[in-house]
């Protein structure tokens, strides 16, 4: 039997030009680079610019994609953006970049799922491009998390970044096996009993303020590498593949420590793990497909590579998707 997949066009990103070193954050701070390497592995970040918004990183990044696939952006009949940092309460950040794009026809809506966003936009896109409602999608993970930082939380403000990265979604029949291209399968999960152990400390409903960032950083660490391992081993189970077919593992960049020990717990090889949390940093629902795109670039990542895509975030939410390039 033939499945509907949803095949990867092509894909984008960027990020903001300023770059904020651990050095230059030691000046401000009680820290050092020594310090945050080694707890994090990250190096520096990305910073968006004043007037630099969620939207217009979003838009540079859906530009990128949309030139790497060699599509029309008119083609495009669905936007999901995933996004915890959007330029206003409402409307959608999406429709601001439907409109940045010249999009005037299909949907667009904004996702919210934290660090885990790109995935469930990346599970949400699919399901509607599978059962026919729209033909392509652009799934977009943005964020300007330098907005809601508290930059005097040395614990948190060392930990995020800015970026924008995108990827171009075509419906396509395939023979309907584990060696078609496309998504192959995806699987999410939440639990909001875990609210307290990451979350914004502010809202419209509840503070009518925007809020920081709050992290229980060693809570995070510790339910994190078990609920990431336990979404991927659904998702061998669903298309009876191991982690040694996978030929990238491309993980949400949020620590590099948790990072190896979800790898090393997987036995997938540290030479197929894709890093960019050194020169990213965190940047939410960016991270993963940031990381694509550079592995896409770099030529590592060739037609026919099976990916494993997974993150963890506030609420929890986690997510894994698997994916033929």
């Amino acid at each position: 039997m033939t499945a509907i997949r949803s095949v990867i066009l092509g894909c984008g990103s960027y990020l903001p030009q300023r770059v904020l070193t651990n050095a230059e954050l030691a000046e401000r701070i009680d820290t050092s680079d020594e310090w945050i390497v080694q707890r994090t592995g990250i190096r520096q970040r990305h910073i968006a610019a004043d007037g630099e918004f969620t939207s217009h990183l979003a838009i540079n990044a859906a530009n990128a994609a949309l030139a790497h696939a060699g599509v029309d952006a008119q083609s495009i009949d669905l936007i999901v953006l995933a996004t915890s940092t959007p330029d206003n309460t409402f409307p959608a950040t999406a429709v601001a970049v439907q409109h940045g794009l010249g999009i005037n026809h299909g949907a667009a809506f904004d996702l919210q799922a934290v660090c885990s966003g790109f995935v469930f936009a990346l599970a949400t896109a699919d399901n509607f491009l599978r059962t026919g409602s729209y033909k392509r999608a652009l799934v977009i993970g943005a964020e300007t998390f330098s907005r809601i930082l508290d930059w005097n939380d040395r614990g948190t403000c060392v930990l995020f970044g800015d970026g924008a990265g995108a990827v171009i979604l075509d419906a396509q029949e395939q023979p309907g096996k584990p060696s078609d291209r496309g998504i192959l399968t995806t699987h999410l999960r939440s639990d909001g009993r875990h609210k307290s152990k990451l979350y914004v400390d502010g809202g419209p409903s509840s503070t009518q303020t925007v809020g920081y960032l709050r992290m229980e950083g060693r809570e995070v660490f510790k339910h994190a590498v078990g609920m990431i391992t336990d979404v991927i081993v659904d998702a061998f189970n669903a298309t009876g593949l191991t982690a040694e077919d996978i030929q990238w593992f491309i993980p949400h960049q949020a620590n590099k420590r948790i990072i190896d020990a979800s790898a090393h717990k997987l036995h997938i090889a540290p030479p197929k793990v894709v890093l960019t949390v050194d020169r990213h940093g965190n940047t939410s629902a960016a991270s993963i497909p940031l990381a694509l795109d550079l592995a896409v670039r770099d030529g590592r990542v060739k037609k026919g590579d099976l990916l494993l895509l997974e993150a963890m975030g506030g609420g929890f939410t986690w997510g894994s998707a698997l994916v033929r390039w």
